[in-house]
């Protein structure tokens, strides 16, 4: 008897070992399908088998699916252990929702990991469920108590759709909209991504320490992000890693520009003028990097000043371009518009571009009338 058992047992097992690799059609031929959008650093993916309107036998069921073949509520399904029975929100297998950071489901919090995205629907709203168990077949076994999460949402109508899809509908910086879409109907619901910054500078931290971090470069993409994000300290720390930090730095017009900016962004003005002056007069300087220097000045109002620098790009770059755009904005500047309009003429020769020329013949017509161009 007990070789009978551990035979039976071990055939059991070979069945099912034997039956997960067979490579037959889905059940119902509901395809299985995947989407993948990222907020980000942030991964978020379905997967799910999807249904048609038209049944395997090529009913139409337009306009017979919510209410019918998809009951609103709950049911008590005869199969299985559970007594109020969610939709699976797909067909077969558990539709799987996953996200491999911390996020917000409408505004609710949802820890990283994989679920079982269930759904109640309703003809008003329904409840969408993100259950800890996401490995089992259909909803026969759902069990409310291990449920991670339940919100509620309002269905709308959509465009046609013939298969069960769910699509990322609206998508931006620290958030997006996950919508299931089948037959004339959509059920969106939004995943948002509270501290996304701190998310990406940690990356950015993390990928610093790998053999990337031994190139300036790299330390200079994360000083621009950490500027354009807003986050001024970190911007110093990697801005003065690309330009000064042993073995991996390197000195030259970006790294010191950008080095001089988190300087600003973190209230030392001295040190900030001290590095964009050594950065205009390192030999990496291009005429165009040491005129949009000019022009910050001029915006700041500091007219000597930006005159003097644009007068060091004649100095050493000769009538490259835009030098003589920057003599004519100096000049006009200081009120010397006869010399304004003598560099303007010269710079619209060497425009490169009809942008540039419709910009110095507006200059000019301003300059021939006594107006100051900037």
């Amino acid at each position: 008897m007990r070789n009978f058992i551990i035979a039976t047992a071990a055939l059991a097992l070979a069945f099912t070992a034997s039956a997960q690799v067979i490579s037959v059609p889905p059940s119902g031929d509901n395809q299985k399908a995947s989407v993948t959008q990222h907020i980000g650093v942030v991964r978020v993916s379905v997967d799910y088998s999807s249904p048609d309107v038209h049944a395997p036998n090529g009913d139409d069921r337009r306009g017979k699916i919510w209410g019918g073949l998809v009951p609103y509520g709950t049911i008590d399904d005869p199969f299985g252990t559970c007594t109020e029975c969610p939709w699976r929100a797909g067909a077969n297998e558990n539709t799987v929702f996953t996200v491999s950071h911390d996020v917000k489901v409408e505004g609710q919090p949802l820890p990283a990991g994989s679920y079982g995205l269930f759904m109640i629907p309703g003809q008003d709203e329904w409840t969408v469920i993100f259950s800890r168990n996401h490995e089992s077949w259909g909803s026969y076994f759902y069990d409310a108590k291990e449920d991670a999460l339940r919100v509620n949402v309002k269905p709308s109508k959509s465009e046609y759709n013939e298969w069960l899809t769910y699509e990322f509908t609206d998508r931006r910086p620290d958030r997006t909209t996950l919508a299931l879409k089948w037959e004339d109907l959509q059920v969106p619901f939004t995943i948002s991504v509270e501290n996304i910054t701190d998310l990406h500078l940690a990356a950015i931290r993390n990928d610093l320490r790998s053999d990337l971090g031994f190139f300036w470069p790299h330390w200079l993409t994360a000083a621009e992000y950490a500027l354009r994000a807003n986050r001024p300290e970190a911007a110093l720390e990697f801005a003065d890693a690309a330009a000064n930090r042993p073995f991996m730095s390197q000195q030259n017009v970006r790294t010191l520009m950008t080095l001089a900016m988190a300087q600003q962004a973190n209230g030392k003005m001295e040190e900030a003028n001290a590095t964009r002056e050594r950065a205009v007069n390192h030999p990496t300087a291009t005429p165009s990097d040491i005129h949009q220097y000019g022009r910050m000045l001029l915006t700041q109002g500091k007219k000597d000043d930006a005159m003097r620098v644009w007068q060091l790009n004649a100095k050493r770059h000769g009538s490259a371009w835009p030098v003589n755009v920057g003599l004519a904005r100096g000049y006009s500047a200081l009120g010397r518009y006869k010399d304004a309009l003598k560099y303007a003429k010269l710079a619209l020769a060497q425009a490169p571009d009809e942008v540039n020329r419709k910009s110095l013949t507006e200059a000019i017509a301003k300059l021939e009338k006594g107006q100051d161009w900037n």
